[in-house]
């Protein structure tokens, strides 16, 4: 099977982001647990890193950032840097680690939204907010629980944006 050409790779991606945008801007402010929402966008980085590995993940996350950060009251970027570093952190675990159980992208998906959030508040508080202390560790929990839920499906759907398939990213499993 040959792999998508760069072009459909951009649009199938392009798509994927516009509309967990759509989704997380319409649909997720309704949706909160406990006064928290979950943060697709930055599953939809941590997916991409997942299925393409960390190069391209960081890519994804950037471009995620961006797009949420035209939306947020928070500096500008904040959500960039943060998607970028966690996808590529992703990617390059995913990268030495054999998949082998379904489990284990979402386990990934689970912890990285929790690390996500943690370093948004992190770099937050470095640009002057005052996010750190147990209200974060909370929401940190909370986001990784609702991003547990849509984890297998953002993967699947960035698998096939990106034209990622487990046989062909498949690697030993240490390099």
């Amino acid at each position: 099977m040959t792999p998508p050409s760069p072009l459909l790779v951009a649009v199938r991606t392009s798509l994927i982001l516009v509309i967990a945008l759509t989704i997380q801007l319409g649909f997720a402010p309704g949706l909160q647990v406990f006064g928290v929402q979950g943060d697709l966008l930055l599953l939809v980085a941590i997916a991409g890193g997942i299925s393409a590995g960390p190069d391209r993940g960081a890519a994804i996350g950037f471009a995620a950032g961006l797009a949420y950060d035209l939306f947020l009251q928070t500096p500008f970027g904040l959500s960039a840097l943060t998607y970028a570093i966690v996808a590529y952190l992703v990617g390059g675990l995913q990268d030495s680690v054999l998949r082998a159980a379904w489990w284990i992208p979402v386990l990934t998906a689970t912890a990285a939204s929790m690390l996500g959030v943690i370093l948004y508040g992190v770099f937050g508080t470095v640009l002057g907010g005052d996010l750190i202390g147990l209200e974060l560790v909370r929401v940190a929990l909370i986001v990784g629980l609702l991003n547990t839920i849509a984890a297998p499906l953002v993967v699947k759907a960035m698998g096939w944006a990106t034209g990622s398939t487990k046989h062909a990213r498949a690697r030993a499993v240490y390099r």
